[in-house]
Parts: C-alpha cells; sequence; structure tokens
C-alpha cells in the first residue's frame, strides 16, 4: 500500500499538468475535468512498467494522483481567488 501512495505522489503533479495542457487544447466541459483527471492518471501508472509494483497496483496509484491532481489543482486555484478578495 505504500508503494501505491507513492506512486501516487509522483505521478500526481505530472497529471496535473498533462490535465491543464488538455484543458487548454481543447474545449473541455468543467464536469469532466475528474473523468479525464482519472483516465490519465490510469494511463500514466500503466506506463511506469520500470517500477516494480504490480500492473494492478500501477493503475491504481495512477487513479489516485488523477483524483490528487484535480484537489491539488482545485486547492491552489481556490487560494489564489480567495487572495484576490481580501481586503486590506
Amino acid at each position: 500500500m505504500i508503494e501505491v501512495l507513492t506512486m501516487a505522489t509522483v505521478i500526481a503533479p505530472f497529471t496535473s499538468g498533462i490535465v491543464q495542457v488538455v484543458k487548454q487544447a481543447t474545449n473541455l466541459k468543467k464536469r469532466y475535468i475528474p473523468l479525464v483527471a482519472v483516465a490519465i492518471g490510469i494511463g500514466l501508472g500503466a506506463a511506469a512498467y520500470f517500477v516494480e509494483v504490480e500492473f494492478g497496483a500501477r493503475m491504481w496509484a495512477g487513479g489516485i494522483s488523477g483524483l490528487a491532481a484535480t484537489g491539488l489543482f482545485e486547492l491552489g486555484k481556490n487560494t489564489v481567488d480567495n487572495g484576490h478578495n481580501e481586503v486590506e
């Protein structure tokens, strides 16, 4: 389980970056972003053949990284948005 979480942590920034590229390159509706992020994460996890973890565990790590990437982006976006709205 530790390997899956470690791998998800490593993959999440890459997943987030690729999702941002997909969002900029296409006219993707906001409601599909988490689904696309999970799919990209699963793909990245499956492609990490150099890691000595079972294929299924790599895919789980990728899915978790997709969810984490979506949450990470939303957290960063909400923090930036809230920072601009503060009254000094």
